[in-house]
């Protein structure tokens, strides 16, 4: 196993009352359940694709390991 992956800190910033459900099951699949929640994630490309779908409600910092 690579233990020098980077990790990422993504934070829900916005609701997601109103949004479309595959943005809801994203946000889910990050580990995100309200507004204000954080959850340290593997920098991988799967990882990048599902931010890719729902910027307008999180924020991302880098965090290195």
């Amino acid at each position: 196993m690579a233990g020098a992956e980077n990790t990422i800190k993504v934070t829900q910033v916005r609701s997601s009352i109103g949004t479309m459900p595959k943005h809801r099951g994203t946000l889910r699949a990050l580990g995100l359940r309200g507004i204000g929640q954080s959850n340290e994630l593997p920098d991988r490309p799967e990882i990048r694709g599902m931010i890719a779908r729902v910027p307008h409600l999180i924020s991302v910092e880098e965090v290195g390991k």
